[in-house]
Order: C-alpha cells, then sequence, then structure tokens
C-alpha cells in the first residue's frame, strides 16, 4: 500500500551563521573577475592620465541609449539638464560616509523606481551585505564595481562615475533666472549645480555620499537603461541583490497573527527581509487625485526597517524611498502617544522625529493599512543551489488550465531542509521584444512511490516571476508537476515597427536576450535561433589566441628537439671517424675499429594548398562605413583573420553586409518580432544544504509529431554523430575551446 510523506510544518531558521549573498559556483568568480576589470582599468587610466569613461553605459556620449528602451516612450518626459562626475557635484566624495551603508540614505528621483530604492534601504539594515555587492572601486578615477544575482547566477556590472543632474548650465538660464544669483556664474555653480540635490535619478540623504546613485546607475545598466527600472517589485529587487528567493504575502491572508509577528517579522535582519504596499486608491468617486491613507501612498513601496516590542506594545519602523511624506496616524512623529513615558523608547527603536520619510506604526495599524508583503529569505554558506531551465512550448489559447507541458524531478541524497523556486526568466531587459503573454505559475510536489501531492506552491499574487515553497525533506526521488496559466495584454502592439536608427538599440536587446536564454535546455540547438545576436567574449579571444600561442611554443620546441638530436649524432659520427684517422697515421699503435650507427629522425610534414582568402575591400572601416583619416590595410597584404570559432561566420556575414545597397530603406519595414506568445522560458532553482545537492532534471511533453522527427534525428545522429553535432551548434563553437561560452553552450542537459 502507498504511503503518503506529511510534510513538517515547523518554523525553518536559513541561516545558522550571519546572512550573507547566495553561494554558488559563480560568486566568487564573478567577485574575482570584477575585481580584477576595476584593477585593470584603473591602472590604464592611471597610466593614459584620464579618467574612466565606459563606452557600454556613456550617459554623455549614447544619452538616448541609456535613458530610453527600443519602444518606451517618451511621455517618461526624462529631461537631465547635464552630466557630470561625482568629484564635480561634491566637494568631498564618500562611497560610505560614515564608513557603511544606512537606509536614511537612499532619496528617490526622477525615476519610478521606489521598488527598487525600497529594496536597498531594506537590504542596507545588513551593511555586509551591502559592502559585499559593491565589490570594487577605485573612487579617484572613477570606475566602481558591482555584482547582482539574474535567472541562475552572478553577474559583474562596472560603471563608470558620471551621473545625470538637473540644473542647467549658466549659459542655458534666462536673464531672469541669472538675476535671481546676481548675474555671479561662479555663486550659481557653486550653490545650484553642487550636492545631492542636483542629482536626476536618486541621491543619497547623506551629504557627499555617492553608493545610492551609482548602485542605481549599475542597476540600470544590467537591465539596458534608466526607464526600464519604471514599476517593478521589491522582493525581486532584493532577490537580485542577494539572491535570495520572495515570496508575496495578502495581510488578510495571515491565519495567526501573533505567530507572524514572533515566527517573522521579529527576525527581520537575520534570515529574512520585508518590505509592504498597499493596490493604489480608486478615486473615481471622490474624484481626487492625492488619495492618501493617513500619509501613506498606494501603489509605492516602503521597507520594513526594523520590528521590536517595547513596553507590551509591537512597534514597526518603515521607510519611504521618497525621503519625505510619512504616517500621520498613531505614534507618528510627535503624535500625542508620545507621552514622557514612552519617549524612551525611540531610542531603542533607533528613530528621531522629522521628515526624513523614516517613521513608526504599531503592528495592528501596519496590518490594517498595508495589504500586500514582501518577504525575502536570506541564505549563508551552508546552502547551495542546483537548477534547470527549459523553454516551454505551450498549447495555443483557448485551451484547458492543466498539468502536463513540462516537470521536473529532483533527487536528494538525505534529509535536507529545502526551498523550491519555480521561475521565468527575468525579461526587464528585453521586455520590449518579449511577448504579450501574462504567465501565472503554481506547482505540486509528490515523492516517488506515493499517490498524494506532499505540499504545493504557496499562491498569493497573480503574474509574479516566480513560486517557491519551503518545506523539509527526506532522501528520495520528487517530481514537480507544473500548471501554467496565462493571458495576452492586448494593450501591447503586436508588430511594432521602428526607425532604423533604433535598430542600434535593438542588437544590443537581442543580445542580452540570446544570454539569458543560453542557460536553457533546447533540442533544436540554441545556436540555431540566436546566431546572430550571441556576442563573442573578450575572453573567449584571448583564451583561443593563448592556447594558439602554447601550441606553436610546443610545435617550436618539438623542432628545436629534434635539431638538437640530430646536431648531437653527428657530432659522435664526427668523433668516430677522428679516432680512426688518428690510429692510420701511427703504424705501431694498435689498429681498433669502431663502426658508429647514426640514425637521423625527420619529420615529413605534408603541406596543403591553401585555399583563396577573401578579397577585402580596404576602403571600408570595420564598421562597414568608407574610411576617413583610419589607417589603411595596403593593398598587396591581406588582413589576418582571428583563429576564433564563429570568425569564419563573422567575415564572411560582416563582408556580405558590404555589399547590399545603401539607397533608403522605409523605416515601417523594420517590424519587430515578439516572442512567441505560447512559449515561456521556465526553471526549477532547488535550495538545500551544501552536502545534499539536488539533481535537477527536466522533462518537457513530447506531441506524435516530435517523437517521429526525434527518431529521425537520433537515426541521423547515428550514421554521422559528428556531423549532427555541428548542424545542431552551428559554426559558432569551438570543438576544442574550454571557454565558459563554448562548454556551457556544448554542455548536454538532461531532457525527457
Amino acid at each position: 500500500m502507498a504511503t503518503t510523506t506529511t510534510p513538517k510544518l515547523n518554523t525553518i531558521s536559513f541561516v545558522q551563521q550571519r546572512p550573507s549573498l547566495l553561494v554558488t559556483s559563480e560568486l566568487e568568480n564573478a567577485i574575482q573577475d570584477c575585481k580584477k576589470k576595476v584593477a585593470r582599468i584603473a591602472r590604464d587610466c592611471r597610466l593614459k592620465n584620464r579618467k574612466f569613461r565606459d563606452v557600454e553605459f556613456d550617459l554623455e556620449g549614447d544619452q538616448n541609449r541609456c535613458l530610453w528602451g527600443v519602444l518606451t516612450k517618451r511621455h517618461d518626459n526624462f529631461s537631465p539638464a547635464d552630466v557630470h562626475r561625482v568629484t564635480q557635484i561634491f566637494e568631498n566624495p564618500q562611497f560610505f560616509v560614515g564608513g557603511e551603508p544606512d537606509s536614511n540614505d537612499i532619496v528617490q528621483g526622477a525615476l519610478g523606481d521606489c521598488w527598487f530604492l525600497s529594496a536597498l534601504a531594506t537590504v542596507s539594515n545588513v551593511p555586509e551585505l551591502v559592502k559585499t555587492f559593491c565589490v570594487d572601486r577605485d573612487e579617484e578615477v572613477g570606475v566602481y564595481g558591482f555584482i547582482f544575482f539574474r535567472d541562475n547566477g552572478w553577474e559583474t556590472v562596472v560603471i563608470d562615475d558620471l551621473l545625470f543632474t538637473r540644473v542647467p548650465k549658466w549659459e542655458e538660464l534666462t536673464r531672469a533666472e541669472q538675476e535671481l544669483y546676481h548675474f555671479d556664474k561662479n555663486r550659481y555653480n557653486s550653490s545650484a549645480r553642487q550636492g545631492g540635490k542636483t542629482l536626476y535619478f536618486a541621491s543619497s540623504g547623506s551629504l557627499g555620499e555617492t553608493w545610492v546613485p551609482l548602485m542605481e546607475k549599475a542597476y540600470a545598466k544590467l537591465h539596458g537603461n534608466y526607464s526600464h527600472l519604471n514599476g517593478g517589485f521589491t522582493g525581486e529587487a532584493i532577490e537580485d541583490l542577494t539572491g535570495g528567493v520572495s515570496s508575496f504575502l495578502q495581510t488578510k491572508d495571515i491565519l495567526d497573527t501573533n505567530k507572524f509577528w514572533s515566527e517573522e517579522l521579529l527576525r527581520a535582519n537575520q534570515d529574512r527581509l520585508f518590505a509592504c504596499s498597499f493596490h493604489d486608491l480608486d478615486n473615481a468617486r471622490n474624484g481626487r487625485n492625492d488619495i492618501k491613507v493617513q500619509g501613506l501612498i498606494g501603489g509605492h513601496a516602503y521597507s520594513v526597517l526594523r520590528a521590536k516590542q517595547c513596553k507590551g506594545k509591537r512597534f514597526l519602523v518603515i521607510r519611504n524611498p521618497w525621503g519625505k511624506t510619512e504616517w500621520t496616524g498613531p505614534w507618528s512623529d510627535g503624535s500625542k502617544e508620545w507621552t514622557k513615558d514612552y519617549l524612551g523608547v525611540l531610542e531603542e527603536l533607533d528613530h528621531v522625529f522629522g521628515d526624513d520619510g523614516q517613521f513608526i506604526m504599531e503592528y495592528k495599524d501596519w496590518l490594517e493599512c498595508f495589504s500586500h508583503i514582501d518577504r525575502t529569505i536570506l541564505f549563508d554558506s551552508n546552502w547551495i543551489m542546483s537548477s534547470q531551465w527549459l523553454r516551454v512550448p505551450c498549447r495555443p489559447l483557448p485551451t484547458a488550465w492543466s498539468y502536463g507541458d513540462v516537470s521536473f524531478t529532483f533527487t536528494l541524497s538525505s534529509s535536507t531542509l529545502a526551498v523550491l523556486v519555480l521561475s521565468r526568466l527575468d525579461e526587464r531587459y528585453f521586455r520590449d521584444i518579449s511577448a504579450r503573454s501574462y504567465w501565472n505559475l503554481n506547482f505540486v510536489l509528490v515523492k516517488e512511490g506515493e499517490i498524494e501531492p506532499v505540499a504545493e506552491s504557496v499562491h498569493a499574487m497573480f503574474w509574479s516571476r516566480s513560486v517557491n515553497l519551503e518545506i523539509e525533506l527526506e532522501a528520495g526521488k520528487y517530481f514537480v508537476y507544473v500548471r501554467i496559466d496565462r493571458e495576452l495584454d492586448h494593450s501591447a502592439e503586436y508588430a511594432p515597427t521602428i526607425d532604423d536608427w533604433v535598430l542600434r538599440k535593438l542588437s544590443f536587446v537581442m543580445a542580452a536576450r540570446a544570454k539569458s536564454r543560453s542557460i536553457a535546455s533546447s533540442k533544436q540547438g540554441f545556436l540555431t535561433t540566436h546566431a546572430n545576436f550571441v556576442p563573442t567574449k573578450l575572453q573567449s579571444l584571448i583564451d583561443t589566441d593563448f592556447k594558439q600561442y602554447k601550441k606553436e611554443q610546443e610545435k617550436r620546441a618539438k623542432e628545436e628537439a629534434a635539431k638538437k638530436a640530430e646536431e648531437e649524432a653527428e657530432d659522435e659520427g664526427s668523433k668516430a671517424e677522428a679516432v680512426e684517422v688518428e690510429s692510420d697515421d701511427d703504424p705501431g699503435a694498435e689498429t681498433i675499429t669502431t663502426t658508429t650507427t647514426t640514425t637521423v629522425v625527420q619529420t615529413v610534414k605534408k603541406v596543403k594548398k591553401p585555399k583563396p582568402e577573401a578579397i577585402v575591400d580596404s576602403s571600408m572601416s570595420s564598421s562597414g562605413q568608407p574610411k576617413g583619416n583610419e589607417s589603411t590595410i595596403p593593398s598587396n597584404r591581406r588582413p589576418e583573420l582571428l583563429n576564433v570559432p564563429n570568425a569564419k561566420y563573422q567575415q564572411e556575414h560582416e563582408w556580405a553586409q558590404y555589399t547590399t545597397s545603401t539607397a533608403p530603406v522605409d523605416p515601417t519595414a523594420y517590424i519587430i518580432k515578439r516572442d512567441d506568445e505560447d512559449d515561456v522560458y521556465l526553471g526549477l532553482r532547488v535550495y538545500t544544504h551544501k552536502d545534499t545537492p539536488a539533481v535537477v532534471v527536466g522533462r518537457l511533453k513530447v506531441t506524435p509529431e516530435q517523437k517521429t522527427a526525434d527518431r529521425k534525428d537520433e537515426k541521423a545522429s547515428d550514421d554521422n554523430p559528428q556531423e549532427t553535432r555541428k548542424q545542431t551548434l552551428g559554426s559558432l563553437l569551438d570543438d576544442d575551446c574550454d571557454c565558459d561560452e563554448c562548454r556551457g553552450l556544448q554542455k548536454p542537459h538532461p531532457q525527457d
């Protein structure tokens, strides 16, 4: 008779040591790579006596791409007046004033990224976390390195210290505006164009502090531009900063509020972090546009900084990322509840009165006002993550809401605490070309050999990026059955057109999408679809040329060794002949005949006739444009081809572009093809104790047509496995290359 496993429902503690960033195989590599890149840039800039300017995210020279996406509407109304370095904005800039971050340092600017700044404020309650993901910097040169967690691992982001400002140049002012400063340009520059108040986007509340605007800039670069940070969820931002796991909770769904206080909120900043919000209020009845709940704003993210019980009352310290506009109800700053008996509690709560965005609420008022809670659990170095990602083709709408399109299995060697996360890819960078579908996910967990589910993912909000389950599991094999729901966004233009000058932006977006999707298994072969948009990494080129150099060195060493052996053999033969000649000259000497056999090893190399090389038009630059003052390749010398896996493909592709017509093209011809609205990229991440890593396998539903096609592919593979492999991966991969790019794409993924 089949048995059923009953999950343990005791409170799980995720941190036995100090909370830290999620430790993955890439974490230490990302940190070291970030430090090396910052050090290399700083060294190079000092040699050239210049400050760092980031060619990948140049706010001054490439402002349009840094501000807006491919389809971002100009109603965002971003209009920064200028771009300055932090050394121009502050007389004495400091990354952290006082040596560590503080939640009161954060003030929102012209961008609708309260969700991200609220996450920064929440995470800053554990200063060591902020110091860890703010990896390295050289403030004199103006280079800063950060790491972020995205989808399946840690990514490095390096930026310069240029920031958008809101105050225009003196010469751009009207005469009336100049008169306010008594027509004194120096007075205007020193008073109006310096200090945190001149920053266009986020700033710090502390004089001269720079970590907040620079952190926001790095996050904007990670996602392509500033406009892509408009709107989001605080929990997802905390995930990106820490590698933790976020879940959403409706306050009305809390079964036991006393238990939630003692087992959840009182553990804030230990192994979990919290934020809160409530929906916008409907103004249809009263017509007011500024509806507030006793000073609180709907559709706005707030940070939960601390939870403490003092003198029999339960208090929460909350912060508005605006740096102003606070709660005006009971226990607000200066309210009647603050009698002499309770004023001493302020020090224990680490709070002072003032319009700085930080305020105090009693627990019961907090539950009544806020409807939505973001809760993120943190991990320490005792945890490990295993994962599997798939491209999942779903049945077109209308169709039954059903299990079966995709499922996962994982195996545990021993019992462990576990967190299961079913997630979509982070599409923020390439959301302009993403499908119109909104996806809703849920799953059930079943142990092998049992007929009843062990547990089910917790549902709290539709269309979230991920759902999860926290549970204690025994050793064994488990099945994760996924159910996918979706609806189409009919407000989105299905096949938008763009002007030709936006194609450069689109190229960056397509490359980011290709990189993100490269973690997913696909029988069709990832490069078949994304060949044009997989950028070659600099390190891949360096590694390839280094390997070629090593091969040549080894070849040269072998040739020199063979030559030396030949010379030594010839010397031995000459000595033997000299001995015989001396014996013949002496008549009284005893004649001894010595025979020496010399073996000469000669390497014969068959030289193939070289193929004709491509003809290069030396009047063209590498960008395909006529050359001006650039150095040209002599007509009697062909250019050297880089010995990289995709050099042939790139060369043929580039020169083919040069022969195309330069006649003007109708802008409407550039139609952006959105992603297939029936496809979604899903991954299962399994977090366990580091001594019990999970083995995760993804499984897709196979149709009869696919089975027939697979049999044909398998037969072709058996007949010519090497050729089949080349057709699958294309000519962009190097079979002998050991770089992360080629090795990661060649690695087979288990898939049923």
